[in-house]
């Protein structure tokens, strides 16, 4: 009996697991699309690139979905069955909740152990992969993108400048500068308007130009005896070549590998114990650089008692210096003084910024592990609040979940930026939204044992009405 129910509940889990899932992993692709939308349109990017980096792309964001995939489809499989008298039935038959939420905590674990895999091993190499692609698409290979006003210099040679689109092919006020060759004077083109458009092979973009002048000046740039070249047209056509603008020549993947992002948690903590090492020893080698500028510790101290054991009757060092040598030794020291302050505050931007890298290789160590950690403690929350609750479909359950999801987000993004800032260490800032939604899971998994009407509002109804009439007594 018990083996049928465990399938039960495994096949009403699974069915809603996977349509949120891919829903999410959609979702969250069309706001990262959103974002940088701007960055890929008009650059005629093939549907390989395109499909490559969707791809990439969908595989980091696999351990985000999975939590919000497991909430919500916990919530929507206990609140189907409470809300069809199942999850009563079973109750009544002797069956506790803990036992009937078993066999989904085994199948929450198993999706905890695939989320973990994939931020170790699958998500290193798609965000290297996905960020070195997104790279060569905005700024490596930037690719044909006119904007009115603005001169576009990204076509080797040339510098184009268009003062009003009518469309996305009708533009107005043309302007092209050429760099001529031999170190010849530029020249340049200006037409009232022209039709724009890229060649069926995406090879040249192509003006066709009207009304217009064409200025050219032949001769050394330096010399007088130049010739000077002025010629109208009604129609012109200039041709663009864009093939270095293409995606021939990809930018390596080594470029971006030793981001703390892409690397796995054994990479990380190389990482992390070799940058703790240079920590170690750069107080030593600070005191290195700093005080090397001193030249005093070579000679003894001019207060030395002498060898008839009086003392100096001199009170001030510059009692010391000859009035002639006194404007030398204070730029001197001035001088010596700038060079320690500088290199005080060089060697403190860079014990800054070591201890920053620190703070993000070891907020992506534990990173790691709490994503994963987060698919069963947001199964915790979820299951015994969809048996209190006991409403399936998308109504109730969606609206909870985006509430619960927003609230498990707030403290992970929050404790990420604390351990950023060093407000917080990486590991209380990391783990501050699992140690937060943990009580509130134990806390539902009790009321739901126990049949709470915690989100029965009858409940809360009556239990106004009896304050109501405690008030109304006693006034």
């Amino acid at each position: 009996m018990f083996k049928k129910l465990d399938k039960l509940v495994i096949k009403a889990f699974i069915g809603p697991f996977f349509a949120v899932f891919f829903i999410t992993v959609l979702v969250l692709l069309l706001q990262f699309f959103w974002l940088w939308i701007d960055e890929f349109v008009g650059k005629g990017l093939s549907m390989r690139i395109i499909g490559k980096f969707v791809w990439y792309q969908s595989a980091v964001l696999v351990p985000l979905a999975l939590p919000i995939a497991v909430l919500l489809s916990s919530l929507m499989t206990f609140g189907n069955l409470g809300e069809s008298l199942e999850l009563v039935a079973v109750k009544s038959s002797g069956i506790s909740l803990l036992r009937f939420m078993r066999p989904l905590f085994i199948v929450s674990l198993f999706i905890c152990g695939i989320a973990f895999s994939f931020s170790n091993f699958m998500i290193p190499v798609a965000e290297l992969k996905s960020k070195t692609l997104l790279a060569d698409i905005v700024y490596s290979k930037p690719a044909f993108d006119i904007r009115e006003g603005v001169f576009y210099d990204k076509i080797e040679g040339f510098s184009i400048k268009i003062g009003r689109k009518e469309s996305d092919s009708v533009v107005h006020d043309v302007i092209i500068y050429e760099r001529g060759s031999n170190n010849l004077q530029d020249n340049f083109i200006i037409a009232d308007r022209g039709i724009m458009r890229v060649t069926p092979n995406k090879r040249f973009l192509e003006f066709n130009l009207k009304d217009g002048w064409r200025y050219q000046e032949k001769g050394d740039r330096f010399s007088t005896q130049t010739e000077f070249i002025r010629i109208g047209f009604k129609e012109y056509i200039k041709q663009f070549d864009l093939s270095n603008l293409g995606f021939e020549e990809r930018t390596p993947d080594s470029v971006n590998r030793s981001n703390h992002r892409m690397q796995s948690m054994r990479q990380l903590s190389r990482s992390i114990d070799s940058i703790q090492r240079d920590i170690n020893r750069y107080s030593e080698k600070v005191k290195k650089d700093i005080f090397a500028v001193f030249s005093f510790a070579r000679f003894l101290d001019s207060n030395k008692i002498t060898s008839s054991g009086a003392k100096p009757t001199v009170k001030r060092f510059d009692e010391l210096i000859p009035d002639s040598n006194l404007f030398t030794v204070n730029q001197k020291a001035a001088s010596v003084v700038g060079s320690i302050v500088l290199n005080s505050e060089i060697a403190s931007t860079e014990y800054i910024t070591k201890q920053r890298n620190l703070r993000a290789h070891k907020i992506e160590w534990h990173k790691k592990i709490t994503l994963s950690v987060a698919c069963l403690v947001l199964f915790l929350i979820g299951a015994p609040l969809g048996s209190i609750i006991r409403k399936g479909g998308l109504g109730t359950p969606l609206v909870v979940a985006i509430f619960l999801f927003m609230f498990y987000f707030f403290f992970n993004t929050s404790g990420e930026k604390y351990a950023k800032e060093n407000v917080m260490t990486p590991f209380a800032g990391m783990w501050m939204a699992t140690f937060c939604l943990l009580p509130v899971g134990i806390f539902l998994t009790y009321k739901a044992m126990h049949d709470s009407n915690l989100m029965n509002k009858e409940s809360y109804f009556r239990t106004w009405r009896k304050i109501k009439a405690v008030f109304n007594r006693t006034g």
